[in-house]
């Protein structure tokens, strides 16, 4: 990096960023806290300071792209959140981690915008799949791993949604009213973990509301609780458009607005200091603190213009496979019908709608363009080859919204595969073409502010072939976000612009709904197609999506179960997918979509020798579970997802995965039910601390699988525990030694968890809550000790304190006698006989000790000190 001599280098002193801070006038360090792009800062070329460059995550780093733009690169694609929570495997996850970081390099980027790690709070989150866990110290160990890999890379992780972002429903003005404690013990932990044991160098803000102050301007939260509480030293960054003021936001303590062009920020934040509504020293701690952690990562080292690239890596593609395998959750194995013997099948029917179907990552900001895709049919063919006969048919079809167009089926006036674009200023479609360009499918997406700068207005035409393969009626589809019509053969067929439908989900919940018309066809016969788009009333992001649903096929389920009586095995992979589990919505049901449970029961009644994969990011009821011999749940996992699938199959890889979320038996058994999503305005997390297995373990309502739960190929003894002491006493660190043996016949996994179960208390707490894990690999016969830790926040709950204490209204009534002790809010740990139940998951305890907590602590401080 070339400058004058007051550019910052890469291992800055404070010294070196004060003295930068004093050559800036006030508009370039307004202008620092603002970003230049949709994925850029601001860079200022006479300091030296390039501009630093961020792409998404959490399962892999896209880049400076979106999906359905233009000139897409292709990336590593490891398993989703949900995925990475069920490997309990924090020292895996944090060589993804690490993965995920060397992949932003890649791309030219220093600030990779993962991970996620609210809650599993409802089973209809929509993000559900892209965070790790229901319980919040299985989801803060595995974020602080994850974020400690990335940055070992060179990579600032910022760690998201700060807080309270438990649902996707109105999110951008939606009030989460959570209580203090709640908000302390479960939907604070993670992102504590991230910060004070990870060394998170950013947090993001969520969109919606907190207690009725949006997260973005919340004092208590980012400047009381995330600074002087836990320490932290990085940078606050707003969701994309989170902002919504100038003054608060600065107050609160958010560093950076983003996406660029700022609105509240740069040169709004100007005006405000010369207003005297913020002061300058606000400004200068804002920049200074991004400039540290620029400098930290070697940002301000890094050139002006990057050169981003894709890079397929043999290294990645076997920590993928691996990771996936680890994910891998073995729900259920009567007889032993797994591991499969390939050399006892001749015939082997593979079934279900995502069976071809490569679904290996949710929608929205998480969805990128792998480096390669296989189907478990592909996976299965290149390994089984001409061994055995295989058999498929998808039986059902559960397409939420009409597929896009892409493939062999569609190509560009010229015979190029995709669609040829020409871009118009204007909304008009007038004038002589500024920008030609090629897009691979009917997704047209434009987000760029760099070409919108340009164009603040601008309309867009693409042109292409389709043919279709089948006679009959072809269902179209059209949404928006601005502006769209298609055409077909020349004729206006659906009119976006004429009548505008109404809002929807499409375009992370910022688009509109779809618009469908039926045109007959004649297979092999080809029609042109153009779509027209205007960004008309969009901002930064803006586009349109054109989807055909083709003929029905009526006889589709009774082929399935056909196929699956004349097969020796089945293998049958139903699951969602990016449309049902996406950013922006939240699932409207528990169930697997469209007819895939009718699917399920018929196949097996067909043949008893199904194993039936469960290919979803967040978990379904599962009403067949009883009648299947064998269930695996594989989540979206990743490139690598279908061929650790037959690893797992066919035994080359046992099933190391653990449920990191309840299944229960229905929706409504779950503790968020009559409170989720949100109504007028509020989302009310009425079941305080009682999340997830939490509720089910206290109020003892059986689960269709326990939190924790998952089988292996072999198995183990968990001999009697040791503890380091008898007793605890606060600040001390106990020790807990569990011997564990693998008494089956081959090697596995086996994760040892720890619950800890309070005396009585004056406080209404859960029956027991993980305090501790660990994961380990054994051989066949092999013993080993697994030492788990156990330190003050084990013990301790948050207290909110006795508000009759502090009634403001006046004198209290002399028939009340509030309990003085109570007055404090803070941790706390109540002396009494704990016990620590060791087990295989929430319902599957095998050891139980007592120990006792000889002295009360009470404090005021925002923790208590391990």
């Amino acid at each position: 990096m070339t400058g004058p001599d007051t550019a910052v280098s890469m291992n800055a002193s404070d010294r070196d960023i004060d003295a930068a801070l004093r050559e800036m006038t006030l508009e370039e360090k307004a202008a620092l806290t603002a970003g230049e792009s949709f994925w850029s800062t601001v860079g200022i070329e006479r300091l030296g300071i390039p501009p630093v460059w961020m792409t998404d995550g959490p399962n892999g780093a896209r880049g400076a792209t979106l999906a359905g733009g233009g000139r897409p690169l292709t990336s590593a694609c490891m398993p989703c959140g949900a995925a990475l929570g069920a490997t309990w495997d924090s020292a895996l996850v944090e060589r993804i981690g690490a993965l995920i970081g060397e992949e932003a390099r890649t791309k030219g980027c220093r600030v990779l915008l993962a991970p996620t790690v609210n809650l599993h709070r409802s089973p209809l989150g929509g993000r559900n799949f892209e965070s790790y866990s229901e319980d919040p110290l299985l989801a803060g160990v595995l974020a602080a791993a994850y974020v400690r890999g990335v940055r070992s890379q060179g990579v600032a992780a910022t760690v998201k949604h700060f807080a309270g972002n438990e649902s996707e429903f109105e999110r951008m003005t939606m009030n989460a009213i959570i209580d203090e404690r709640a908000l302390r013990e479960l939907y604070l932990l993670p992102f504590e973990l991230a910060v004070r044991d990870g060394g998170a160098l950013g947090v993001m803000t969520a969109y919606n509301r907190l207690n009725g102050v949006y997260c973005s301007d919340n004092e208590e939260l980012l400047r009381d609780i995330l600074r002087s509480e836990w320490g932290f030293e990085g940078f606050v960054v707003t969701d994309w458009g989170a902002c919504g003021s100038t003054a608060a936001a600065m107050r609160a303590g958010v560093d950076l607005e983003m996406p660029g062009p700022g609105r509240f920020y740069g040169d709004a934040l100007v005006e405000a200091v010369k207003a005297g509504e913020v002061d300058e020293t606000s400004v200068d701690d804002a920049v200074r603190r991004l400039l540290r952690v620029f400098a930290r990562v070697g940002a301000l080292d890094d050139p002006v213009h990057r050169v981003p690239a894709s890079i397929d890596r043999p290294e990645h593609r076997a920590l993928a496979r691996e990771a996936a395998a680890s994910a891998t959750v073995l729900l259920k194995n009567d007889g032993a019908l797994l591991p499969l013997d390939a050399g006892s099948i001749r015939t082997l029917a593979v079934i279900g709608p995502n069976a071809a179907r490569v679904e290996i990552m949710g929608g929205g900001s998480a969805h990128l363009s792998p480096h390669y895709e296989t189907s478990p049919l592909q996976a299965l063919q290149d390994r089984l080859g001409g061994r055995l006969a295989l058999l498929h048919e998808r039986g059902v079809d559960v397409s939420t919204l009409a597929p896009v167009l892409t493939g062999p089926d569609l190509t560009t006036p010229d015979r190029q595969p995709g669609l040829s674009l020409e871009m118009f200023d204007g909304h008009d479609f007038t004038g002589s073409v500024v920008e030609r360009s090629h897009r691979p499918g009917t997704e047209l997406t434009f987000f760029d502010p760099e070409a919108t700068r340009v164009r603040p207005k601008f309309s867009v035409r693409a042109a292409g072939r389709f043919t279709p393969t089948a006679s009959g009626l072809h269902t179209f589809s059209l949404a928006q976000l601005g502006r769209a019509r298609l055409l077909i053969d020349g004729v206006v067929v659906l009119d976006g612009m004429a009548e505008p439908p109404p809002p929807g989900t499409s375009f992370l919940g910022l688009g509109s709904a779809e618009l469908t018309a039926s045109v007959d066809l004649k297979g092999g016969h080809a029609i042109d197609l153009v779509i027209e788009f205007a960004n008309t009333g969009a901002r930064a992001l803006s586009g349109v999506r054109v989807g055909c649903r083709r003929p029905s096929d009526p006889d589709m389920l009774d082929r399935a179960v056909s196929a699956a009586s004349r097969a020796d095995a089945a293998v049958l992979v139903v699951g969602t997918d990016s449309e049902w589990e996406s950013e922006g919505h939240d699932r409207v049901s528990m169930n697997l979509p469209g007819m895939q449970d009718d699917l399920v029961e018929r196949v097996l009644a067909a043949n008893p020798r199904t194993v039936v994969v469960v290919n979803a990011g967040s978990v379904v009821t599962m009403p067949w579970a009883d009648q299947a011999r064998a269930v695996l749940q594989i989540w979206f996992g990743g490139q690598e997802m279908s061929n650790a699938l037959v690893d797992v199959l066919f035994g080359d890889a046992d099933p190391g995965g653990r449920l990191p979320t309840s299944i229960p038996w229905c929706l409504e058994h779950n503790p968020s039910y009559g409170n989720f999503p949100a109504e007028n305005g509020r989302v009310r997390y009425g079941e305080g601390v009682m999340v997830g297995y939490r509720w089910y373990d206290t109020r003892r309502l059986p689960t269709r699988f326990p939190f924790g739960h998952g089988l292996s190929y072999t198995n183990f003894e968990i001999g009697e525990p040791r503890l380091s002491a008898q007793t605890f006493t606060p600040g001390d660190v106990l020790s807990v030694d569990v011997p564990v043996t693998n008494t089956g016949a081959r090697a596995g996994h086996e994760v040892v968890q720890c619950y800890v179960a309070p005396p009585s208390s004056r406080m209404t707490r859960p029956s027991k809550e993980l305090k501790a894990f660990a994961k380990i690999w054994l051989e066949r016969g092999q013993a080993s000790l697994v030492r788990l830790s156990l330190d003050d926040r084990s013990f301790a709950f948050w207290d909110d304190g006795d508000c009759r204490t502090t009634d403001a209204a006046g004198p209290l009534s002399p028939w009340i006698q509030p309990d003085t002790t109570a007055a404090r809010t803070g941790w706390t740990i109540e002396a009494g006989t704990y016990q620590l139940h060791i087990g295989r998951s929430s319902a599957d305890i095998r050891r139980v000790l007592s120990l006792d907590v000889v002295t009360e602590i009470r404090t005021s401080a925002g923790r208590v000190d391990r």
